[in-house]
């Protein structure tokens, strides 16, 4: 046998292989072709709520008396006398200690020379007046004792504002009734008026001093609850200051609350604080896995005639549950819940177990009537034969 027989009976052997693995199949199996429909998504959908949104700051603040008073010397001098301590509760005008401030002897002598003085020239002047009533005396000469007299006196006045002044430097008393938190000077120590002598605090309740930036500080207002935790035990304070000034220390605005039943909490120590830095009341919202980006910009899917329509949305204040949408959508727009690979803007879908059951209960009704429409129609076309 040649070799271009052979190649000839190899191509054939091989036309009939492959013309049997076409047949067989049919032969065995018939013309029957298997046909798999495709079915739409399955999603659920809500309807949007109206709802107030608030988010809020964890911070520390500093626990300090509600009200508090830094205690100063009017002047220079020698702490000579002390009279209370750290710890001791004092009450409004009571002696904290004495300063000789140098001063006081000289201004009082000041006074007692001008006392002596104006006291001499009134003396004159009464015995003048005798004389210048019996017309002995001018009327020029008495005017000028008259004057002398109103000069004496404001010198006196004078001298003596000076001593009470100098007297009230050297003689420090409590400005406030409470606590004496802190006394930081001794006797012979020397003191000038940017010396803090004591801190006093008042009788109440504590107050909780804390710092928070710009972004915060828009949202607090007086009168604002505040909650504070310490070592797990809370407590409402009541906002009572908010600084409208940066502090220069700290670069933060300074806020202060009052804690009604603080007086358990010790002085200087640290707290949490948890406040609403952010809120949007009585808002439309949708759940914040319901709203999708795309390219920066947010869209939300809304559900109608079984088809998905694709929403630009407006959005603004969020936290884990829900997200505010400004624009976009209505409270009677159905918001698809879930998410799909599948869904597009025009998509087809069905909807989920339990989701909407209004939607699907008008799909049922339209359907029961289209079917008793079209058997209406049918006997009508027998009758008609």
């Amino acid at each position: 046998m040649t070799k271009k027989k052979m190649i000839t009976i190899a191509v054939a052997v091989i036309a009939v292989v492959a013309v049997a693995g076409l047949l067989i199949p049919r032969i065995l199996g018939g013309n029957k072709d298997e046909i798999v429909a495709e079915v739409p998504p399955a999603v659920s959908v809500v309807k949007p709520e109206n709802r107030s949104i608030q988010l809020s700051s964890e911070l520390i603040g500093t626990i300090e008396p509600d009200s508090i008073v830094y205690v100063t010397p009017l002047g220079n001098g020698e702490i000579t006398n002390v009279g209370v301590q750290t710890g001791d509760m004092v009450t409004a005008g009571q002696l904290l200690c004495v300063i000789d401030t140098k001063q006081v002897e000289s201004s009082k002598i000041t006074a007692e020379t001008a006392r002596v003085s104006y006291e001499d020239a009134k003396k004159n002047l009464d015995r003048m007046t005798v004389l210048y009533q019996a017309g002995d005396v001018a009327e020029a000469d008495y005017q000028s004792l008259v004057d002398k007299v109103q000069l004496a006196k404001l010198q006196y006045d004078n001298a003596k504002i000076g001593y009470n002044i100098q007297l009230e430097s050297s003689q420090v008393t409590a400005p406030i009734s409470g606590k004496v938190e802190s006394f930081n000077v001794k006797a012979h120590d020397m003191v000038a008026p940017s010396t803090v002598l004591c801190v006093i605090s008042g009788e109440g309740g504590k107050a909780v001093n804390f710092y928070v930036p710009e972004r915060i500080v828009n949202g607090l207002k007086t009168g604002d609850t505040i909650k504070v935790e310490k070592n797990g035990t809370d407590r409402a304070a009541t906002i009572t200051e908010v600084s409208t000034m940066i502090d220069q220390a700290s670069g933060l605005f300074k806020v202060k609350a009052s804690i009604p039943d603080g007086n358990t909490l010790a002085t200087g120590t640290s707290v949490k604080l948890y406040v609403v830095s952010q809120k949007a009341d009585n808002v439309l919202t949708v759940p914040v896995d319901s709203v999708y980006y795309e390219g920066g910009n947010p869209f939300i899917y809304t559900y109608a005639d079984g088809k998905l329509k694709k929403n630009a949305v407006t959005v603004g204040l969020a936290d884990d549950s829900f997200m505010e949408v400004k624009e976009g959508i209505t409270t009677d727009d159905q918001v698809v819940a879930t998410w799909t690979s599948e869904l597009y803007d025009g998509s087809e879908v069905t909807l989920s177990d339990g989701s909407s059951k209004e939607n699907q209960t008008t799909e049922e009704t339209a359907s029961e009537s289209k079917t008793e429409t079209e058997g209406t129609a049918l006997e009508t076309s027998g009758s008609a034969q």
